[in-house]
């Protein structure tokens, strides 16, 4: 392998702890010694403590260049290991899953050069290595579920360097904020997040995964290009002849536990992972406790613009859990039977997009109409279809269906209240903004999920009343757009729901859209 040669490695090697010389990655001396040592158990390694791991944490990092271990990372450590897990469990840990860790680690170099020669023998002249994807890079890497598991070690030993990534717009990786709140946060969620990763941890020493996980970075493009889709107008919108696909209300059960293929829908903060490795605990802190494998995209995907959303595909599940926010709480051990696909992948698709934060009066203007629709449009679209969704918004005579496609094709929409919690977004527009974006997009279904939020107590009688009539997705783009005008000029103090039902011939314009 040319290893020195990459343009790929070459992206991503200043945010690995490894180096690279004569060709060939290797851990520096001294980090590799301590790495053995930690291997060959708490007899060689002394570490029987999580006081004692802290220790060994930062003469790691020393090894490495980087700077000591924060104060409060090391308390973290030891609380946890030495309070929190019981005896029995903490000896576990201490005698033979980080031993395991370890060793994994020192087969790091390893697995880097065999990813990379996979990536060139298996990518059919598609980039697949692992590299960094900043903004508007368009791409996707493929990792082998142990190289993951490699990386995440990486993670909790706090072995990433940090120089660079803030200018990289990257958000942290390294696990030392996620202990350090331990100790000055009393919400015991903090505690369950870190027994989360602790039982992945335990599971993929046990026995090793096999599979892979995708992580692609998808963009809209501002400009016309050739040979794909580009970020649509309001007149593009308006012209649609799409017909809306078919749109399930259901007002109990988890996004996670869909049954159908589906993208999951991630409510996604604009840095991948949101506060996963600080104090957040919402959706998409909670799936990524749940499925830590989506904590890799943190290494080397750039935060995301309007135009951009992020698609994982093949995380495992590794938990159980219940709650959310402060009462979330880690209940034991999930396996998860997803099938594979022909890359290797759990048929698990998880789609990170980021809705406008705390938009007030912004998500009723046309601006902010099109940010959101476009946002997720940008995620519900494979480009690789891409000569199925330009006729659509070019033929506003006919209402054409999407071309039909294969039954494992059939990938629709999972998603329910995106950016609706602290984000502040209205749930009523955001339904119709992702039921007319994955309309576009040529899915055939969504699975919304209201989890019984009140002002969708309405949801199912417009959904059935708008099939009823055959409306495009150009139509409910108008209505979507006439109430917002309406209701920024304080014409209207009701809910969408509510507005768009004809009152007695009071809406004229829904009326005519009737007819």
């Amino acid at each position: 392998m040319e290893t020195e040669a990459r343009s790929d490695l070459r992206s991503i090697l200043p945010l690995l702890p490894v180096v690279l010389r004569g060709g060939a990655l290797f851990w520096p001396p001294a980090a590799q010694e301590q790495l053995k040592a930690l291997a060959l158990g708490p007899d060689v390694s002394r570490v029987t403590s999580g006081d004692v791991l802290a220790d060994a944490l930062h003469d790691l990092r020393q090894a490495l260049s980087l700077p000591a271990l924060p104060a409060r990372a090391a308390e973290g450590f030891a609380l946890f290991f030495d309070d929190l897990l019981s005896r029995v469990h903490a000896r576990g840990w201490f005698s033979d899953v980080l031993p395991r860790l370890a060793r994994l680690l020192l087969r790091l170099p390893a697995l880097l050069e065999s990813h990379y020669g996979s990536a060139s023998a298996s990518g059919g002249g598609r980039a697949l290595g692992l590299r960094l994807l900043g903004s508007q890079d368009a791409g996707l890497v493929l990792l082998g579920q142990e190289l993951a598991a490699a990386l995440l070690a990486c993670a909790l030993f706090c072995l990433f360097p940090t120089a660079g990534r803030s200018q990289a717009r990257l958000p942290p990786i390294n696990f030392d904020t996620l202990f350090a709140s331990l100790t000055y946060n009393s919400r015991q969620s903090q505690e369950h997040k870190v027994r989360c990763l602790a039982h992945y941890f335990e599971r993929v020493t046990e026995s090793t995964p096999t599979g892979f996980v995708s992580f692609e970075r998808k963009v809209l493009p501002l400009a016309h290009v050739s040979g794909g889709i580009t970020y649509p107008d309001n007149d593009a919108w308006i012209k649609s002849s799409t017909p809306l696909c078919p749109f399930r209300v259901i007002s109990s059960g988890l996004i996670e536990d869909e049954e159908q293929e589906a993208l999951e829908v991630d409510f996604a903060n604009k840095y991948l992972g949101g506060g996963a490795l600080s104090r957040g605990c919402v959706q998409e802190e909670i799936r990524f406790m749940i499925n830590p494998e989506l904590i890799v995209g943190m290494l080397f995907m750039a935060s995301m613009e309007d135009n951009e959303a992020i698609e994982i595909v093949g995380a495992e599940r590794f938990s159980q859990y219940m709650g959310y926010g402060s009462s979330f709480r880690f209940v034991g051990d999930y396996l998860d039977t997803k099938p594979l696909d022909a890359l290797g992948r759990r048929k698990t698709r998880i789609l990170a997009i980021d809705a406008l934060d705390c938009p007030t009066k912004l998500q009723y203007e046309t601006s902010g109409l099109l940010r959101e629709v476009n946002k997720a449009l940008c995620g519900f679209l494979d480009q690789s279809k891409h000569q199925l969704y330009v006729k659509p918004f070019q033929d506003s005579n006919t209402k054409n269906n999407c071309p039909s496609v294969s039954s494992d094709e059939c990938i629709g929409v999972s998603t329910g209240n995106w950016g609706c919690g602290a984000f502040g977004g209205n749930p009523e527009i955001k339904s119709m903004i992702q039921w007319i974006a994955a309309s576009q997009a040529c899915r055939p279904f969504v699975n919304y999920y209201t989890f019984e939020a009140a002002s969708l107590r309405r949801l199912e009688e417009v959904i059935q009343w708008i099939l009823l009539h055959g409306w495009t997705v150009g139509e409910l783009w108008h209505m979507l757009v006439e109430y917002s005008t309406q209701t920024l000029r304080g014409e209207t103090h009701e809910g969408f729901l509510t507005w768009l039902l004809p009152k007695n011939g009071a809406n004229s314009d829904v009326d005519y859209m009737c007819e």
